[in-house]
This record gives structure tokens, sequence and C-alpha cells, in this order.
């Protein structure tokens, strides 16, 4: 063999070891947290700008990336794009970002996913719900069933959690988007957590139905973008405050969460936030941090693999690393579980066997923590 045949072979071996070691799954690293050593491994890569993950009853995954794609992930089995998506307009915060299977997905096959999507004014918060069809990687039957009232022409803020009740409603985040004062005004969604129909009709029991807007649920909302309902049926969210004032809160039917009126941060500016940090008639965060940690995706673990964290609440740090552990009747952050793979935590979700999984957009890859 002559000099240019060996090096062409030696370059052959050395790209198949490659391959090789690429496909093959990452090693634990084992951390300490306050319970003892976890394990932590990358199960899913080659990820850009993933928003959010969801389970299928199998133990697969849907994944969203905010640019516009949406994936099926099984173990074991390279990603594999799922075709079929409505128009998404990508600007900013906005793209294609959550995605929920139904609850009842082992017969219904739905999912339900938000984007940002065009409104007669501007863009915003619109929810789809559609079947998957996981042999042709397919969305069949897509509809979209809710369009907030109003939009913008700006790229921030658009929420935008969903998730279903146990009694089949959805709730879905919506932000401000970047106006404040829309954030108070029942006959627009902006700054709301709504509740709708699975077919975006709005329930008998909502308690705005005489207003403009009677999807809403909650109002005086920022910008959420983590929520999760308990096993005992609480609906809790996070939300992006200004400068400091992130929140965590119970949500409650038909209260009013204080956005632009007060808040615990400030203006970038340095000034006060409308009246302060408190008004009677609106409520009070459960948790709030200053400085900021831009909180993201919301789990309340209830899971047996880590008993010890079982009704504990798991957020996303985008800021500063992290996943926020908080827990007690007050629900005071206890724990921040930081490592070198925790790079600006997009999304926390429980896997079906009690695993915590998180999204890493720095690291372009999906963790699990086990024992």
């Amino acid at each position: 063999m002559n000099a240019i045949g060996r090096f062409t072979s030696s370059l052959c071996a050395a790209l198949f070891s490659l391959c090789i070691l690429l496909s093959s799954p990452l090693a634990a690293r084992v951390h300490e947290v306050s319970i003892g050593s976890v394990n932590i491994t990358r199960e899913v890569r080659g990820l850009n700008g993933a928003w959010g993950f969801g389970f299928l009853p199998d133990g697969s995954m849907i994944i969203t990336e905010k640019r516009g794609r949406l994936f099926l992930y099984k173990e074991g089995e390279r990603m594999r794009r799922i075709s079929g998506l409505p128009e998404i307009k990508v600007q900013g915060q906005g793209g294609l970002l959550d995605v929920a299977p139904a609850r009842d997905f082992e017969t219904s096959s739905e999912i339900f996913l938000t984007f940002a999507g065009a409104l007669e004014e501007g863009i915003g918060t619109s929810v789809a719900v559609a079947k998957l069809n996981t042999n042709s990687l397919m969305l069949e039957d897509l509809r979209v069933i809710y369009k907030m009232t109003k939009g913008a022409r700006g790229g921030t803020h658009f929420g935008s959690r969903v998730v279903e009740a146990p009694d089949g409603t959805l709730f879905v985040s919506i932000g401000d988007r970047g106006d404040r004062p829309s954030a108070q005004d029942l006959s627009r969604s902006n700054g709301s957590i709504i509740r709708i129909n699975r077919d975006g009709s709005i329930p008998e029991d909502n308690p705005f139905l005489d207003q403009d807007a009677p999807e809403i649920w909650s109002y005086g909302h920022r910008n959420p973008q983590g929520m999760d309902i308990s096993n005992s049926g609480d609906l809790w969210a996070v939300e992006h405050g200004p400068k400091g004032g992130d929140e965590l809160n119970l949500i409650v039917q038909g209260q009013n969460y204080g956005w632009p009126v007060i808040s615990y941060g400030t203006h970038y500016s340095g000034a006060t936030v409308g009246e302060g940090t408190s008004k009677l008639g609106m409520v009070q965060p459960e948790h709030f941090w200053d400085p900021s940690m831009a909180p993201s995706g919301l789990m309340i673990y209830e899971g047996d693999m880590f008993p010890e964290w079982r009704g504990d609440i798991f957020i996303g740090s985008l800021k500063f690393d992290y996943i926020s552990r908080l827990s007690g009747d007050q629900k005071t952050e206890v724990e921040q579980i930081k490592t070198m793979d925790t790079l600006r935590v997009r999304d926390v979700r429980e896997g079906p066997d009690g695993s915590i999984w998180f999204i890493s957009e720095d690291r372009s890859a999906i963790y699990k923590i086990s024992r």
C-alpha cells in the first residue's frame, strides 16, 4: 500500500472510531446534592435552541426547537424530525415553544403546541392541537385552537407553557408582549394565564365570561415561562420579572398578580415599578428572586426515585445556570443544583421512572438526573 493509501486507510479508521464515540452515550457524571450522590447523564444531543419537551406513554420524547423544528426521540435511536407544523413566526423570543402530549395520548394520539403565530396585528402566542403519527412522523388533523387577542410587532414576552388539567381543560401562559399596561386589561389576553377547552372553546366556569377575553383565568403577569399542576390540583407558575423580582406564584382563579402595578423588581433604569411591592387586591408572590435568575420551566416532583423531594418545585435558571429546588409550605429556595451541564436550563420535567430531565441550551442537549 502506498503512502496515500495508508493515509486514507488511517483516516477512515479514525472517522469510524469517532462515529462510534459520538453514537455512544456519555458516562454519567456523579454530582453531590442535598440527598447524596446522583448521576447526571446526557441523553439527547445535537439540539439547537430546544425550548420544551414531553414524554409519550412508551417513554419516547417529543422535543421542540424555537427555530421551528419538532423531533421524536427514542432511547438508543437518533432524533427524527416531525413534519406538518403550523406556520410559525420566529422572531426574538418567539418561535415554536412548548409541547405537551394529551393525557389520553394512547387513545387520541393528540399533542398540544404553543408557538408565535401571525395575528391581524403583529404576532402573538397561539395554540395548536394535532394527532402525532409516530410511524410516518407527521402531524395530522392540525387545528389552531387559540390565538391571543392582540399581539405586537416586537419579539419579547410570549410566555408560553401549556398544561392539561385533569378535567381536560388547557392552561396556557401568555406574556405581556412588552406592552405593560395590557397585563391589567381584561379585554386582552396579554400578561395572563388562560384556560380553554381542548377544542378552543371557553369553559363555562371561567371567571371573566362577561369580559372581552373570557379565556383569562388569572392576569397581571409579565412573562410566565414555567407552569405545572400538582397531583393535588394546584397550578403553579414562574415568571420573569423586570430587574430583580422574578416570581413564583400559586395561580388562583380570577386573581390579579400585579404586573405592572406592583413588583419586587425595578425597571432597568432603576425606577420603581408602578406603586411599589404591594397593593390591596393584588396577589403577593410565593417566592421571588433578586437578583433575577431568569426562570424557565417548572416541574412539581411527584416521583418515587427521589422520595425526599416529593412535592418540591424545580425551576431552571437561564441566567445563573442552575436548577432551583423550592420546598416547604412557604416554598423557599433550599438548593441550587449547579453543574457543568446546567447551562441555561430552559425546561425541567419528571421522567416516567421518576428521574429528572432538563434542557441545557448551552450544551445543546437534554440531561437526566437519576440514582
